[in-house]
């Protein structure tokens, strides 16, 4: 089995790029990996790349790039996810998830009905541990690009591209007259809301965006079900 990591560096054939203390644990102790090993590396831009390790001690280590392979695996259609702040738990659960499933990116939002209180002076912390996750679910997925993930104290703060939906059991489109259109999509966003659901008041911001509220089946999920559940049916239909 390859070992793969993410560098965030300007990666090129030909050149030697540093590898973190933590990374170079992880192939030392982790993976067993020595000097000479063979793994690939990419930086989210696109492709990845061939490397030798050349260096791997305790304070770090270096890699040298041999080869450059042009490749992409991510969905045609890209898909952005608008996420009402849950229990942390269950927001790693969707970081993890929807990033193996290929999300292109991730709002957490403050709402209404939110279960999760994120001061500001805890918020960088946070951030750079969701960060994490979504790195090392993009690496063990073999993503060629790695999603962001943002903050919003406020639903209206959050950003939208291309066709939008919000998640709602009722009054809504049924995923089924949708879903034959995803293919002619460059975006899409996906709106989830809280363990208690969005608020009418809510619904109606989303609405006045342009999100059409979408049913996916007849059944009510968790809200940490919502996206990846989303992603996998995209997928499928990509």
């Amino acid at each position: 089995m390859h070992c793969r990591i993410y560098l965030q560096a300007a990666l090129a054939v030909k050149e030697t790029v540093d590898i973190n203390p933590e990374q170079a644990r992880y192939l030392r102790q982790v993976m067993r990996l020595q000097v000479g090993a063979i793994i690939k590396v990419f930086n989210g831009l696109g492709g990845e790349y061939k490397a030798e390790l050349t260096v791997l001690a305790k304070n770090g280590g270096q890699c040298f790039l041999s080869d450059y392979i042009d490749i992409t695996r991510e969905l045609s259609c890209r898909v952005h996810i608008i996420q009402a702040a849950n229990r942390s738990e269950k927001i790693e659960t969707v970081l993890q998830k929807a990033t193996e499933m290929g999300a292109t990116s991730f709002q957490i939002v403050n709402s209404e009905r939110a279960t999760l209180n994120l001061p500001s002076h805890k918020r960088v912390g946070r951030l750079e541990r969701w960060q994490k996750i979504i790195i090392e679910a993009a690496e063990q997925s073999e993503r060629t690009a790695m999603p962001e993930v943002t903050w919003h104290d406020k639903l209206a703060e959050t950003k939208h591209r291309g066709r939008c939906f919000v998640l709602h059991p009722r009054d809504a489109k049924l995923w089924e007259d949708v879903r034959d259109d995803i293919n002619q999509l460059e975006d899409v966003t996906l709106a989830i809301g809280p363990e208690g659901g969005w608020t009418d008041q809510e619904l109606k911001l989303l609405q006045d965006k342009g999100f059409t509220p979408l049913k996916f089946g007849e059944r009510v999920m968790r809200t940490e079900t919502a996206a990846p559940a989303l992603l996998a049916a995209v997928q499928a239909v990509l």
